[in-house]
């Protein structure tokens, strides 16, 4: 059986305070975007999880992925077959746009399909969260004001059909430690979810990635992808998650827009 992920963009993200047990609480709208990863799951007679990838190179341990994680975790509560997991990437690593994390519900998503388990999307979520901070947005990838490390989750009416996305990778790298080791938690004059359902025309001004503040001066040219995706006329521009993918917001865009992103991914939808 074959399921198609997808990958999401942070349409405004604020870090507003530093929890107690050392995770940061943050407000942020998670955006669903059609660039996708391929899982595809067999049956095996013996009890374990193979798990085979193709596509984009995964730098990460095989038990450490987090489609691993989640096989093993539903096989802790329910009695499953062994299986083969064929991977096919193609949502880049390390860019903030919930690769792996879409990958993680997914493969909880098409489990519980396959063999009848019967979880509800409300048990998934809560499984999902266990995996990662964004994982639980992707058993239903919706438009969704999201608080506290990324888990809470709630519908917003934000609908950015009839526009398009450029996404831009440079081939950087930003770690969660790094994204997190100069932020200066606070709440924003306006909180996030208000300014995505004002017109696209206010979020240049009001919709505010709080890590670019402290990764663009150690990564400069994910600052000149997000100046140069506005100088293509870009309605909005911003970095995604930590990053280092950028995305632009455009009501009409040319397939010649990629030329001006040398030695970067692009992906235009």
């Amino acid at each position: 059986m074959k399921i198609q992920t997808c990958a999401k963009v942070n349409l405004g993200l604020n870090v507003v305070e530093r929890r107690p047990d050392g995770y940061h609480n943050l407000e942020t709208v998670f955006y669903p975007i059609a660039l996708h990863d391929e899982i595809e799951i067999e049956p095996l007679p013996s009890g374990q999880c193979q798990l085979e990838i193709s596509g984009t190179p995964v730098a990460c341990d095989v038990e450490k992925n987090l489609v691993v994680k989640a096989y093993r975790l539903l096989s802790k509560h329910y009695e499953l077959p062994g299986v083969h997991i064929r991977l096919t990437k193609q949502v880049p690593m390390e860019a903030g746009l919930g690769g792996g994390s879409a990958d993680c519900a997914f493969t909880l998503r098409l489990l519980n399909e396959m063999f009848t388990l019967g979880l509800s999307s409300v048990k998934l979520r809560e499984y999902a969260a266990t995996l990662g901070a964004d994982c639980a947005f992707f058993i239903d990838p919706q438009p969704s004001y999201a608080e506290g490390i990324g888990e809470c989750l709630e519908p917003v009416g934000v609908d950015l059909n009839g526009y398009h996305f450029v996404i831009v990778k440079p081939p950087v790298s930003v770690s969660t430690r790094e994204a997190f080791a100069n932020i200066r938690p606070h709440r924003p004059a306006k909180n996030c979810r208000k300014v995505v359902c004002q017109p696209i025309a206010t979020w240049r001004d009001e919709l505010t990635n709080d890590f670019e503040e402290s990764i663009l001066p150690s990564f400069p040219v994910i600052g000149e992808i997000k100046a140069e995706l506005y100088r293509q006329g870009a309605l909005y521009a911003a970095m995604s998650g930590s990053g280092s993918a950028v995305f632009g917001i455009f009501k009409e865009v040319d397939e010649g827009t990629a030329k001006f992103f040398d030695n970067c991914y692009v992906k235009i939808l």
